[in-house]
């Protein structure tokens, strides 16, 4: 599917799979970077510079690809956005070729302390939802994976987004079952009320721990690579005429 449209630099897997707890109902969600046309963004009518395809049809896997131009996806980087980092370091590769392997190289200059700002708006977001009724499973998980993610980022510069993984350096024993829930029950399974309380807890701790990392952190406040992104996407394109 990603291949059906723009010229496609990468595309990797993000998500519930990447995230390790898909359910068995969970779509796959494919996210990346395709390359525009250099005539289309010269023309009178710049093309969008962000693409959309669902698939229904495939083998009962909903499949959801969203990607972005080179250039849309490089300014992005640069702008403490976690979201993209996570795409771009996904260890979940479908397409993959040598602007691929350059994002992945400048994009070690672009993890910041400033990216805590993702993560803990992130988290904000998560937080609302889980007070909101009918809080999921899925809510949960995605609240306590946004917060170790930042609080190893902040800790280490590594981009990690598999909570499995993250959860191997925490050891919170809640996470586990909560995994096993969401992995053998339905994408929606709701959650017991009476549960949240002990959660809410652990989630403010672990949000004074990400705040505490960030205070701490060593990465440098802007990044690094700005400059050699623009060369690529400037080369990137010229070559493609």
């Amino acid at each position: 599917m990603a291949r059906s449209g723009p010229n496609c630099v990468f595309a990797s897997v993000s998500g519930a799979h990447l995230y390790g707890f898909p359910s068995p109902d969970s779509d796959v969600d494919l996210r990346g970077v395709f390359l525009s046309p250099a005539s289309a963004m010269l023309g009178l009518h710049p093309p969008d510079e962000t693409i959309t395809i669902t698939d229904s049809d495939t083998a009962r896997i909903e499949l959801d690809w969203v990607a972005h131009d080179l250039r849309k996806f490089a300014r992005m980087m640069t702008r403490h956005n976690g979201y993209v980092l996570e795409q771009l370091y996904s260890p979940l590769v479908v397409i993959t070729g040598p602007i691929h392997d350059a994002l992945r190289d400048l994009g070690r200059g672009c993890v910041t302390r400033q990216t805590v700002r993702h993560y803990l708006g992130f988290f904000e977001g998560r937080r609302k939802r889980l007070r909101e009724p009918n809080p999921t499973v899925k809510h949960l998980l995605y609240a306590y994976r946004v917060l170790l993610t930042g609080i190893h980022l902040m800790q280490t510069g590594a981009v990690i987004s598999h909570l499995p993984t993250l959860n191997g350096y925490f050891e919170l024993s809640e996470i586990n079952v909560l995994i096993s829930r969401k992995r053998e029950g339905k994408e929606k399974g709701l959650l017991d009320e009476a549960e949240l309380p002990e959660h809410e807890r652990s989630l403010e701790e672990l949000e004074e721990r990400l705040k505490k990392a960030h205070e701490k952190s060593a990465l440098p406040e802007e990044p690094s690579t700005v400059a050699a992104l623009d060369e690529l996407v400037v080369r990137t394109r010229l070559e493609a005429l």
